[in-house]
């Protein structure tokens, strides 16, 4: 069972190793250098965090593992008894409240057991939907009665929590619902009407949040438990994937609500709906990082035990490729997901102590890195989507058919990029919160544009060459947040306030900025290691080499829609300066990092 830190030692944020650890504005590693000391790493889990993940992965394998079948067939009641096991474990509590029956642990402990419960996708949705976007509305909003009847229970995992937000009118356009809630004659209850599509754990849950529009303009959450008058769970989904994990949509015909079940305040409903979606970001893609761990380790073995032409499969060179990518792609997003909660958690370490502030600092803080969790969200749901589809390919024919959990490895991957914001969404996130902070004065986008501007127009200079085995890589990313940063300029030049209407343009933006982050993240982390894993190098150089080319290629269709004839052909000059590099030998580089994760029969370092 997990134990409270106190129970055990000291909390992670209040070890003395961690004092450097780097908690800066949110977007800001786009025009500030990061030193490999001022960054969180995986390496950099605590004693408590290592007990954590041990409990979780023995949970995953000795009970979720051998349930599968049972749980692709949809048997919720078997589900259920998961989730109340995981709740007698305590992995269930971990951000609620020590008066609450909960553990209250750092935001790095609960997406740790967010990444190694995800060995069942079905389940991974379950356990997230309840203990993520099911519970955290009300912990961070919630009465103090509201807080003492419902939160024990959910902690427990004697009641099984659901969010209802999206509807079939909105989807992502989140403030377009159409719920509506009225006041009764007496004042005592809510009276709520409308339907709520895609909900998650609905066919289960005890406690529903459901938004709607109080008299049709009041955006609000609202608490209601299952079998309340006029609340009916309409039939199961049948989806592509996921497909043990209950969806259904909620209809509500004069639902009566009592109005002390009105979470936090009426016409705020928006702030509860988009600072949980920022969690639940940086939780999906830990839980991408760990369904690429295990499907990534399926396929390995397979690769070594599969044998054609009188030789493992895993010793023929594009296998070889599928499986260097495959580690890079983990690699990477490891790097960036535990780099972005480290420092979330070390930011949230300066919130202050009473009951009312933690509320407030903690959404504040968590918000400061609304860019950063994007970025977790959309580069992880699609590093996985790649990587099973690899793990598709390495199988053969074998991958396509239901016998073999590469198929289903495949189908519920695809709805990570459609969760928590479609993955279009969260690119105009991601480029348009840096330019609106840069406007804002928030952060110094606009001084950092200037100065590229002004290297250009002094022309080459020598080059602040760098040692070590990743000056090379350093190299890179310096020219990669140079060429961000005159994309960037050249659109705001072109489009002005324009700019955020101009959708492709943003959404290349976004790929920059993403690369970038993911790309020091892989560089730091590395070198954070100080030469104790010389494959962490290997593959920092493999990603940030084929990483680059996605840089390049979005650099290249900004400046391709900006400008034309003279104009653009001096803005790919200066492009091609910032994009001169030596190619490293990826086929060499591959070909070691295959072999070392080959032998080890899954990914590791």
């Amino acid at each position: 069972m997990v134990q409270h830190p106190q129970q055990q030692g000291e909390s992670l944020m209040n070890r003395p190793d961690q004092k450097h650890i780097n908690h800066g504005k949110g977007g800001s590693f786009l025009i500030e250098e990061t030193e490999p000391p001022a960054i969180f790493t995986a390496e950099d889990f605590s004693d408590e965090q290592r007990q954590i993940e041990r409990t979780t992965v023995e949970f995953a394998e000795k009970q979720i593992f051998p349930e599968i079948a049972a749980i692709e067939a949809k048997d919720l009641e078997v589900t259920r008894r998961l989730l109340r096991e995981a709740g007698d474990l305590g992995l269930m509590s971990v951000d609620v409240p020590e008066e609450y029956d909960g553990l209250q642990m750092d935001k790095v402990t609960s997406a740790l057991i967010a990444e190694k419960i995800a060995i069942c996708g079905s389940f991974s949705v379950s356990f997230s939907a309840h203990a993520g976007i099911g519970t955290l509305p009300l912990v961070w909003y919630g009465t103090a009665e509201q807080k003492k009847r419902f939160l024990p229970r959910l902690a427990a995992g004697e009641w099984i929590a659901a969010y209802a937000l999206s509807e079939a009118s909105s989807g992502s356009d989140a403030m377009n619902i159409r719920t509506r809630a009225t006041l009764s004659d007496d004042g005592k209850h809510f009276l709520l009407n409308g339907e709520k599509m895609w909900t998650s754990n609905a066919g289960i849950a005890s406690l529903f949040t459901v938004f709607a529009k109080i008299d049709g303009e009041k955006f609000a959450a609202f608490l209601i438990e299952a079998g309340t008058a006029g609340l009916t769970v309409g039939p199961e989904e049948h989806k592509m994937g996921i497909r043990g994990s209950s969806t259904c949509p909620l209809v509500l015909t004069d639902c009566k609500v009592p109005v002390e079940n009105l979470l936090g305040e009426a016409g705020q409903g928006h702030r509860i709906a988009f600072n949980i979606l920022n969690v639940g970001r940086y939780k999906l893609g830990a839980a991408a990082i760990g369904g690429a761990k295990y499907a990534f380790r399926t396929g390995v073995r397979y690769a070594k035990e599969r044998i054609a032409f009188s030789k493992p499969i895993a010793s023929f060179g594009l296998v070889q490729q599928m499986i260097a990518d495959s580690a890079a792609g983990i690699y990477a997003g490891e790097s960036l997901v535990y780099r972005v909660i480290g420092a979330i958690d070390a930011s949230l370490a300066e919130a202050k102590n009473s009951d009312a502030a933690t509320t407030v600092e903690t959404q504040k803080h968590i918000e400061e890195y609304a860019i950063e969790c994007s970025i977790v969200k959309v580069w992880c749901s699609e590093m996985l989507e790649r990587l099973v589809d690899q793990m598709v390919q390495l199988h053969g024919g074998y991958g396509y058919v239901e016998d073999y959990s590469a198929e289903r490895a495949y189908r519920d991957s695809r709805i990570n990029k459609i969760f928590e914001g479609t993955n279009e969404i969260n690119r105009l996130i991601i480029s348009g919160w840096m330019l609106k902070r840069a406007m804002q004065g928030r952060l110094a986008l606009m001084p950092a544009i200037q100065r590229v501007m002004d290297e250009v127009m002094a022309g080459p200079k020598s080059r602040d060459e760098r040692s070590g085995e990743l000056a090379a890589q350093h190299l890179l990313l310096a020219n990669a947040k140079k060429m961000t940063l005159f994309c960037a300029g050249a659109a705001s030049e072109k489009f002005g306030t324009e700019l955020a209407d101009q959708q492709e343009i943003m959404g290349a933006l976004a790929d920059m900025i993403m690369g970038v982050l993911v790309l020091e993240s892989a560089i730091l982390r590395a070198e954070k290691m100080q030469g104790r894993s010389p494959l962490a190098v290997r593959m920092t150089k493999y990603y940030a080499d084929r990483s680059f080319r996605v840089l390049e290629t979005a650099a290249e269709r900004i400046l391709g829609a900006v400008a034309d004839g003279d104009a653009l052909r001096t803005r790919m000059t200066i492009f091609r300066r910032f994009a001169k590099h030596e190619p490293e030998n990826t086929f060499a580089l591959g070909r070691e990092i295959a072999t070392a994760i080959t032998e080890a029969g899954r990914y590791t370092l």
